[in-house]
């Protein structure tokens, strides 16, 4: 594991370093369609679940850390499991809201959740993995198998 490498979506820079312009998918012409067609009031309160929460991995010398920024959760709200060498983080938050009026009556509820999975390497110490959360910030600590810590440069004299 290192650290992560940013991927440009539909590969649109290596096609502009070419000098190539790609021609918009489906997908991104009807996101552009409805946030453009409709007024922001429609668009404020649609798909407003979480979204795959981005991740960073720090290779230390002793450890590997796993960050994810996934504010708004309770430490309650996670899953972390280790099925050999795959470590899968999920979470799943559920909402309602009732409001009742002599006029109406509005009852508005939801279902959010992602799981993201990452093979381990041999290295790592499987029996002393630790997780904190944070501030909004999950850190999954997987600590690094003696024999692979990284050692101090050693200087060899010449004879």
């Amino acid at each position: 594991m290192s650290n992560l490498i940013p991927t440009v979506k539909n590969g649109s820079e290596s096609n502009s370093r070419l000098g190539l312009r790609r021609l918009p998918t489906i997908s991104s012409w009807l996101d552009d369609m409805l946030n453009t067609s409709f007024g922001g009031e429609f668009m404020s309160n649609f798909n407003t679940g979480l979204t795959l929460p981005a991740v960073n991995v720090q290779d230390k010398a002793d450890e590997y850390i796993v960050q994810m920024a996934v504010p708004g959760l309770k430490k309650s709200d996670f899953d972390i499991n280790l099925d050999n060498d795959l470590l899968s983080i999920s979470a799943e938050i559920e909402s309602e809201s009732n409001e009742e009026n002599d006029d109406f009556t509005r009852r508005e509820f939801g279902y959010s959740s992602f799981r993201r999975t990452f093979s381990l390497p041999k290295t790592v110490e499987a029996d002393k993995i630790k997780a904190k959360y944070e501030d909004g910030i999950l850190n999954v600590i997987l600590p690094k198998r003696e024999e692979a810590k990284k050692k101090p440069a050693k200087q060899i004299k010449i004879s």
